[in-house]
């Protein structure tokens, strides 16, 4: 699922609880301005009556709330309604308004045990652990009835060796008892009969209590073999794929069908072609839901299309070897990741080698030198698993400062600084013009005013380009135009809260 669709869900989730305290987390930065005038309508009646707590960016969300707090370096700078603090011009909240942006957020999905421990925030804060725990119950169900019925097999794989063991042992006492009372046997061949009797009879107790152990074992390397022996359709250590010194960039998707493995009936894509110019800046448009990411997956050959091809410099992306091809690709997403090593190492990674002038240009350029050097460990601060120490916004640019180290021929933008504050994602978006200017570069933006300066601008919908153009150019079809009608939905939105 999209982003934008994994949050309206979660808002649905949130306004079917009817709780009596609302905490909304930038509940709506992932979705385009046409769903989030929707969603923040009910969002707005959900919130009447209740204690409600909105931390946003996008200041359109909070314009009706009834007290607005602004924060700066962890302090209350300003405090009062919407009104009060933009009638002062000089006032903060005003600058803020003035520079209003969208932000987007998108969380993670895995299976059940990994979304619970992953997202243990998420599941505390709608008391869901009865629930998670039911779930999880749910699907052991069939493992404790198999439990069950191997353990009845395991009782009677050690049960019967026992007893076969301890009865033997009495008829050969007795038999032989019987044997030398008449003299047919001494009683050093007694002894010496009972013992390899004892020795034979431990053997085969043990390897009965074995039984249920073997039987998983057996199992369990057959799982384990099955996984080695499995083939990917994408090798990315091809031997004989094509290894590139150097890239142009240019990137050609051509008559392609596509839908994702876990999804096969969606189709996201049906004929779609694309043409991306070597060393020139595309930006891609469109609501949720309607195949954007989608582009970056493909020339990142995280997937395969159906039919159709993904050309880079003219070849075909299977014939490339796909570590030597990423090597020239930069990739910077809507959910940055990060390592559980330092800073230093989670910017240089991907990268062979970098000096301490390079990797502190990198982070300068993205916004990130000054927060880190003021963390105690400055570049050297762990940064906890998947991230887990750092704040959105904190990773985002963590996140591209890695990718302006690497230096791609294509660099790949999605939704790259929707986790920044205004300020922030200010000075981020022109070290990224800078850093796009000469290079192949592939945008990804529901806020259209970050991707206005792009050479082109194509817009899609429900998989199709319906429209594609220079900013100029589209806006001059005026509301006519899908592209057009976006931007001034966006712009009605931040001109009201400047009112």
């Amino acid at each position: 699922m999209s982003g934008g669709q994994k949050q309206r869900i979660a808002i649905a989730r949130a306004i079917l609880k009817s709780p009596k305290i609302l905490l909304l987390d930038e509940a709506t930065s992932a979705l385009d301005t046409e769903s989030e005038c929707i969603v923040q309508e009910a969002l707005d009646m959900a919130s009447m009556g209740r204690t409600t707590i909105v931390i946003a960016h996008r200041l359109s969300t909070i314009r009706n709330a009834d007290i607005i707090v602004v924060m700066q370096s962890d302090e209350i700078m300003e405090l009062g309604p919407h009104d009060e603090l933009i009638a002062n011009e000089n006032s903060l909240y005003s600058s803020l308004s003035m520079s209003e942006k969208s932000k987007y957020a998108q969380a993670k999905s895995s299976k059940l045990a990994a979304e619970a421990v992953s997202n243990l925030q998420t599941v505390t804060a709608f008391s869901s652990q009865e629930r998670i725990l039911r779930l999880f119950n749910q699907a052991q169900d069939g493992a404790r009835k198999e439990s069950i019925r191997q353990s009845w097999f395991a009782g009677l794989g050690l049960g019967t060796p026992m007893s076969l063991m301890i009865c033997t042992w009495a008829l050969e006492l007795w038999y032989c008892g019987r044997l030398v009372a008449d003299h047919q046997i001494t009683n050093t061949e007694l002894f010496q009969t009972f013992y390899i009797l004892i020795n034979t009879c431990r053997v085969t107790e043990e390897a009965g209590s074995m039984t249920t152990d073997l039987a998983k074992g057996a199992d369990a390397v057959a799982s384990v073999f099955s996984i080695l022996d499995r083939e990917t359709e994408i090798d990315p250590n091809n031997p004989h794929g094509y290894k590139p010194e150097k890239l142009k960039g240019e990137v050609d998707i051509r008559g392609v069908d596509f839908s994702y493995p876990s999804r096969p009936d969606v189709i996201i894509f049906k004929g779609f072609t694309l043409s991306i110019q070597p060393g020139k800046s595309t930006a891609i448009v469109g609501k949720s839901g309607s195949g954007k990411s989608t582009i970056i997956g493909l020339i990142e050959r995280f997937y395969d299309p159906i039919r159709g091809s993904v050309k880079i410099d003219g070849r075909d992306i299977k014939a490339y070897n796909l570590r030597y091809l990423r090597r020239h690709i930069g990739l910077v997403s809507q959910e940055p990741t990060l390592f559980a090593g330092t800073i230093r190492e989670n910017i240089v990674y991907g990268i062979d080698i970098a000096s301490e002038v390079e990797i502190e240009d990198a982070a300068r350029s993205a916004n990130a030198h000054d927060l880190i050097s003021n963390l105690k460990d400055g570049y050297d601060t762990l940064c906890g698993e998947r991230g887990v120490q750092l704040s959105g916004g904190q990773k985002q640019r963590i996140a591209i400062a890695r990718a302006i180290l690497k230096n791609p021929a294509i660099l790949l933008l999605d939704e790259a600084t929707s986790a920044l504050d205004s300020q922030s994602e200010k000075v981020v978006q022109e070290a990224l013009d800078r850093v796009m200017v000469g290079r192949t570069s592939v945008v990804v933006a529901h806020r259209l005013s970050i991707i206005q300066k792009c050479d082109l601008i194509t817009v899609l919908e429900k998989g199709t380009i319906v429209e594609k153009g220079t900013h100029t150019s589209l806006m001059a079809k005026g509301f006519s135009g899908t592209y057009c009608s976006l931007v001034s939905l966006q712009q009605a939105g931040n001109q009201q809260v400047q009112l």
